[in-house]
């Protein structure tokens, strides 16, 4: 392995908090996976839910099912999408990693192997409880065929290595010979491998510190008049073509990061977006486009313009999530020159971005709990958690890919709105079985029991601090990893066995005192790890010699059998 690549490694393992005895053909594993799988989805996401190496692995050292541009670990969760959005996009994508720095047309072959077997009907070699679970997620999907909006999903294979890829010409040959293979089971809309080496994991490296970028040719175009804190701003009307490029990342589908501050997710095909679709379907609708539509509007952090070329980053699309998508979706439909009604707002100013989503989204019907990702207590826990010294700080993400070139941060250490959720679902309202699932129902709470005005800020940092802790000791061995399936009801135990299970209000002066006995506990490593291998005890007894899986915790019943462990501690 080259210097560069080794120490690329070395970094992704101080930023993941991963042990210092975690072999180097492992640590490469993790660090391609995080690596490639970064290039194809945007958002933050737990390393461990993507690395399959190990025992019975199929030959899979990395496994990713994206669905509609998320990932998805459970059929919950890909349940939830199809309801939200009511069709499927999906994409798989398997990683083989070496850390030599040779190709093996062999390891190659075996990579094919182990994919033909993970899409088999019938298993007909061991496979690993991972595998296994994606298995159940795959054949979910394909049970719904019926829904795939852009025809059958695509399969992409990565055999990446530490070594240089030349072009090898019996290297290629072998390749096709696997794409045309995998093709042939005729499970595929599309199939890819890629043979990967040293340069291309740098620059991957490298790709995911960057902010989200966009290069466009903004032609008919208006300067509005100064606005104080905003540098300047532009209205008019950009063809579909340079539209692409601002919200489809190279081909891959649209970039789901660039709505965080649109506050509602693709509603799929209401009533509202139906009719849009219906409309660009005909010829009198797309030509009228500019005219009926509100158009959408880009608020960038940097913007560099020179001509007509306008070069954005860190940007989102503040309003306009619902016809993006729509004209994502039919964009086969379009003619390349269709034009969109476009407003481009240069500011860092947090306070005016805050201000115009808001506005932006007070057009249409979006309810106050909608709007929670632009509430003061979104500011106020961005800067709760960094007040803590060195040792007890987080980094509260209210934004997507906030810290991602900040230098010297850990990624265990940054909390993403969808981890605060969870963890204070969890942790503070006995919802770990709602945390565990695809977190919609956890979702509909906020406003309300979670991120509400009056809410005291310590519980949220308890809950954020105490995830952290978890995770840590999962990765490194001091508490097996066999109970991750259960981290939320570990949460959820945790908090009871500390600080007792009654809990002032969320909104009282009291709480702050309580959530103070779960800091301080998780401040003292020893008390920690104490603390949760009595959580872990509690997961058991709930389980009363039962298999801890995925499916065994996201039942209102096991919920109630941990609270009742976790109250009376042995």
């Amino acid at each position: 392995m080259d210097r560069v690549t080794r120490a690329y490694n070395e970094a992704f393992r101080v930023e993941q908090s991963l042990p210092t005895s975690m072999s180097q053909g492992e640590l490469f594993e993790h660090f391609v996976n995080y690596c490639l799988i970064s290039e194809k989805f945007d958002e933050e996401f737990d390393i461990h839910d993507t690395h399959t190496g190990g025992g019975n692995d199929l030959s899979i050292d990395g496994l990713a099912i994206v669905v509609n541009g998320v990932i998805v670990t459970s059929v919950e969760a890909a349940k939830e999408l199809l309801t939200t959005n009511g069709f499927l996009d999906v994409e798989f994508i398997f990683i083989q990693s070496k850390s030599g720095e040779g190709f093996s047309g062999e390891q190659m072959v075996s990579l094919k192997d182990g994919v033909v077997e993970f899409f088999a009907e019938e298993l007909s070699l061991p496979a690993s409880p991972k595998i296994i679970d994606y298995r159940a997620i795959m054949s979910w999907i394909f049970d719904q065929s019926g829904q795939f909006k852009r025809g059958k999903p695509r399969c992409e294979l990565i055999f990446a290595t530490a070594g240089s890829w030349q072009d090898d010409p019996q290297l290629l040959v072998k390749i096709a010979k696997i794409r045309a293979e995998i093709l042939g089971t005729n499970l595929f809309e599309q199939v890819s491998f890629t043979p990967l080496g040293a340069a291309e994991l740098q620059s991957s490296w490298k790709h995911s510190k960057d902010s989200v970028k966009a290069e466009f040719t903004f032609t008919k175009k208006a300067t509005l008049a100064d606005i104080e804190g905003v540098k300047e701003s532009y209205l008019g009307v950009l063809p579909l073509a340079e539209f692409l490029k601002v919200i489809e990342d190279e081909g891959s589908g649209v970039r789901k990061n660039i709505f965080v501050d649109n506050v509602r997710d693709f509603q799929g095909d209401n009533p509202v977006n139906g009719e849009m679709s219906q409309s660009l379907a005909t010829e009198e609708g797309r030509n009228r486009f500019a005219v009926l539509n509100n158009g959408v509007t880009l608020v960038a952090r940097q913007l560099h313009i020179v001509g007509d070329k306008f070069y954005a980053a860190d940007y989102q699309i503040v309003n306009g999530c619902q016809t993006s998508h729509v004209i994502y979706n039919n964009k086969d439909l379009l003619e390349p020159d269709m034009q969109i009604p476009f407003k481009v707002i240069a500011t860092d100013d947090e306070e005016v971005i805050g201000a115009i989503a808001t506005a932006t989204n007070r057009q249409t019907l979006v309810t106050e709990e909608d709007l929670y990702a632009l509430e003061e207590i979104q500011k106020k826990l961005e800067a709760y958690f960094q007040a803590f010294e060195d040792k007890h700080k987080l980094y509260y993400e209210r934004r997507s890919k906030q810290y991602s070139s900040a230098v010297g941060i850990e990624k265990v250490r940054i909390i993403t709105k969808q981890i605060e959720i969870r963890s204070f679902g969890a942790m503070f309202l006995n919802e770990g079985h709602r945390a565990t699932r695809y977190y919609a129902a956890l979702k509909s709470m906020v406003g309300s029991a979670i991120f509400n005005v009056d809410h005291k800020l310590e519980p949220y940092y308890a809950a954020a601090f105490a995830y952290y802790k978890l995770e840590f000791l999962f990765r490194n061995g001091q508490i097996p990893v066999a109970y991750k399936p259960a981290r939320y009801h570990l949460l959820m135990a945790f908090r009871h066995i500390v600080a007792g299970t009654t809990m002032p209000l969320l909104s009282a002066n009291k709480i702050e005192a309580y959530a103070r006995k779960i800091t301080d506990t998780l401040w003292d490593d020893t008390k920690t790890l104490k603390a949760f291998q009595a959580a872990c005890s509690a997961i058991d007894e709930a389980l009363g010699g039962s298999v801890l899986d995925g499916d065994a915790v996201k039942v209102q019943a096991f919920t109630d059998k941990v609270l009742l462990a976790a109250k009376s501690p042995k």
